[in-house]
């Protein structure tokens, strides 16, 4: 590869953004194509980079947690990602959520204030666009909702038809339209250890049985948005809509996402059937998002369900949930160990366009291979850290045959079997230990 003539990425989300600005650390120039805002997806409301379609959570911040560890080596390895997520934080208990307004702002000013990085707001709708010529590496990180148009190119290129499934986000509604002498503040077993209510991160709608049971059966006999003709419904477990999982029983949600343990409803004293909980959106907390309630219902319905909720009665939506098409590729047929396609040396996936799943997991791609591309093109060698750490684990998930591969967000059970017996409830503490050392040793040996 030759160096001077700078790489091309297209698609400045996530793992593009962060890709980006790890090459331009390494002095590396990068142009950036991105199709906003003459071309959104279905999905998309800002014109800014880096969007977060879906929820604003980031997950657990725990390192006892496969997410919460991956967060850790990132801090260690200077992702930009995260030093601008934690710097947008919003309170979520053990969690890490962000404004997504001042997220997206803040990266895309990153983006705009580094030299090494020209941002060209062009659509790239096929490999060989003649816009990505005389570059030394092209890097195709458009996302989940890439158009169908560069889908279409990149299947052509693996000679096989592309996977993918299918996502929901869920509704965002006004904190000041919520009944609030029925919900309630407060994170997951404070009430329980004696906290007293209003301290906690979450805004809690507390349900009883009949309660419960009404908004179970409208939620059920919603109408939903159709289905293309042409396209199979493929959920990622981890982002059914609420009513699919509602289909698997009556009390499947409430062993999910409205499950009540933890909770005290004040009114009563005590713990109620179910508990549908909020988020808030941004600092201010002037909108909630309605975890875990993901959700392909039509708007109209989507405001009758969700008004059945005891506090939601008067809810008024700030946006409406909704379901968009994710493409990923069969990674371990594909792509090469260094996540270029195995058809075309000279082009690289970054992002859930490989079969990683989660916002972090996508920038961690990202900046994987950012870091390897800038070794390369310097004439260094840079090894993959081992597969006992977070970030290893991910990236040999992309390495594993598999007769169906699906896209995977960071966990232990991806990473090697622990060579000790333990309790079940040490186990993630063992993984999390072993997997610190050897991140610390490889990392160590980079230097």
């Amino acid at each position: 590869m030759d160096k001077t003539k700078g790489i091309a990425i297209v698609g400045g989300g996530l793992a593009g953004c962060e890709c980006a600005l790890r090459l331009a650390r390494a002095g590396l120039d990068v142009t950036l194509f991105e199709q906003k805002p003459q071309w959104r997806s279905p999905a998309h409301v800002s014109d800014d980079l880096a969007e977060l379609v879906c929820s604003n959570s980031l997950r657990s911040d725990e390192a006892t947690s496969g997410v919460g560890l991956l967060k850790t080596e990132m801090r260690a390895l200077g992702s930009e990602f995260m030093a601008v997520a934690d710097s947008c934080r919003v309170p979520a208990g053990k969690a890490l959520a962000v404004d997504r307004e001042a997220f997206a702002a803040a990266m895309t000013a990153r983006i705009r204030q580094e030299r090494h990085i020209r941002l060209v707001q062009q659509r790239i709708n096929s490999l060989d666009d003649a816009a990505l010529t005389g570059f030394a590496a092209v890097v195709i990180a458009a996302g989940p909702l890439a158009s169908e148009e560069l889908s279409a190119s990149l299947a052509a290129a693996l000679g096989a038809e592309h996977c993918y499934f299918y996502d929901a986000i869920a509704p965002i509604v006004w904190t000041h339209s919520l009944d609030m002498s029925v919900v309630f503040r407060a994170s997951r077993y404070d009430c329980e250890q004696g906290e007293a209510p209003g301290q906690g991160d979450y805004l809690n709608c507390p349900m009883t049985r009949e309660e419960y049971e009404r908004f179970y059966e409208a939620l059920l006999a919603a109408r939903k948005v159709d289905t293309r003709d042409f396209e199979r419904e493929k959920h990622f477990e981890g982002c059914m809509p609420v009513e699919a999982l509602a289909e698997r029983g009556p009390r499947t949600l409430t062993f999910g996402p409205l499950k009540p343990v933890g909770f005290i409803d004040p009114r009563s004293g005590r713990r109620p059937w179910a508990v549908l909980q909020l988020r808030a959106e941004q600092l201010n907390s002037e909108t909630c998002n309605l975890v875990g309630c993901q959700t392909k219902l039509v708007q109209s319905e989507q405001a009758r369900v969700f008004r059945l909720v005891p506090g939601l009665e008067q809810a008024e939506f700030a946006r409406y949930g909704s379901m968009h098409r994710n493409t990923y590729v069969d990674a371990p047929h594909a792509l090469a160990p260094d996540l270029s396609l195995k058809a075309r040396p000279g082009v690289f996936l970054a992002g859930q366009l490989t079969g990683v799943e989660g916002y972090v997991e996508s920038a961690a791609c990202g900046l994987w291979l950012g870091m390897s591309l800038a070794a390369r093109l310097h004439g260094q060698d840079l090894p993959p850290p081992p597969p006992t750490t977070a970030l290893g684990a991910l990236l040999q998930h992309l390495q594993t045959p598999a007769k169906h591969f699906q896209p995977s967000n960071v966990h232990f059970g991806l990473m090697p079997e622990l060579g000790e017996k333990a309790r079940k409830k040490d186990r993630k503490a063992l993984y999390a230990a072993r997997a610190q050392q050897d991140f610390a040793l490889w990392q160590t040996g980079l230097v």
